[in-house]
């Protein structure tokens, strides 16, 4: 069996399959079955989502760090997507706002958010604006890490 070991220091947040843990001193995880996680620095604050495909992130990433609330994301996302394709005539962004839909469609939410970050330095070149500077969470994204037994 695959097992994954992450390093958090003090302080540091982990959201896992909808859980939020906190680690006072440095330590690190090993997981030793399915997960779904993203890191603290991976996480979009709602403030930061001003773009679309900002708000496309921050609803897809709701989808990943709240179970509970999936149904009412998935609602967003339905209403959200539709708009967006019919805005951006840029091809690589429709292109990748179908793989998206595909992606949620299949139950790859994590997939789906890796893909759309992609999408982001897209959206601020036909925006015309600068991108997210580096040192912001946004723009350290790495994609959220799913580990299954026996991988």
């Amino acid at each position: 069996m695959a097992t994954l070991r992450i390093s958090l220091r003090a302080g540091e947040r982990i959201f896992v399959n909808g859980a939020v843990l906190k680690v006072d001193r440095k330590t690190t995880l090993e997981f030793l079955n399915d997960v779904t996680f993203l890191l603290e620095s991976h996480v979009m604050q709602a403030e930061q989502a001003k773009t679309p495909m900002r708000q496309l992130y921050f609803i897809v990433q709701m989808m990943l760090m709240d179970p509970n609330s999936v149904e009412a994301a998935a609602g967003l996302f339905a209403k959200a997507h539709p708009a967006m394709l019919k805005t951006y005539s840029n091809r690589d962004i429709i292109d990748g706002l179908l793989e998206v839909e595909e992606l949620i469609g299949r139950g790859r939410s994590f997939e789906a958010l890796k893909r759309v970050r992609s999408m982001i330095p897209l959206e601020d070149n036909v925006l015309g604006e600068t991108p997210v500077d580096a040192g912001t969470t946004v723009a350290k994204f790495e994609p959220p890490m799913r580990l299954a037994a026996g991988a």
